[in-house]
């Protein structure tokens, strides 16, 4: 089972991402475009893990201590690695140092627990579209320019989720398979 460590996102913010997504994806035929279902805060890839592993990574996860509710505010647009190669479409997550410690600590519990460890450096964006090949991506850069610091909204993350990612022809679909509250240590 493909497993995924991520905060949800509001109703209100995916609807903005969502109509964001539908004005742009015109310019951008080529790009495989995330369905506004989908739009979630990845803070630990795992990938491939056998289904009786799952219940180690759960109380793994029960353990991650956090700092209180996470404010976040979703506002910005860009490309990952750079706008001349896009390879991701990405929309922008400004948030506290707490969001980072947090990602990092699933991080280290879970390279503890045997996952790899992520190589890049994390860094909070929403996935909006992936490009298999850059090609012509200049409506869409000359669009983003256009649009200068757009905001979809705030809200206060107060849990994070483990979920499954299954691979079907009509692109993936996630099951929440638990959750964990973001709550300060006593």
């Amino acid at each position: 089972m493909r497993l995924f460590v991520a905060l949800e996102i509001p109703q209100a913010v995916r609807e903005n991402l969502s109509a964001l997504i539908h004005d742009l994806r015109p310019m951008a035929p080529q790009a495989r475009w995330v369905r506004a279902e989908n739009l979630h805060v990845t803070l630990k890839f795992l990938g491939e893990a056998a289904p009786a592993k799952l219940d180690a990574i759960r109380k793994t996860l029960s353990g991650v201590p956090g700092e209180g509710p996470i404010s976040l505010n979703y506002r910005g647009l860009g490309f990952f690695p750079d706008e001349r190669r896009p390879r991701v479409f990405w929309a922008g997550i400004a948030a506290g140092p707490e969001l980072v410690r947090l990602a990092g600590e699933i991080e280290s519990r879970l390279e503890a627990a045997a996952f790899p460890r992520e190589r890049r450096t994390f860094s909070a964006h929403l996935t909006l579209a992936r490009f298999s090949e850059p090609g012509s991506t200049e409506k869409l850069r000359s669009a983003v320019r256009e649009c200068g610091t757009l905001g979809f909204g705030e809200h206060l993350a107060r849990e994070f989720c483990l979920f499954q990612s299954e691979l079907r022809p009509a692109g993936a679909q996630y099951s929440k398979l638990a959750s964990f509250p973001i709550a300060a240590e006593a």
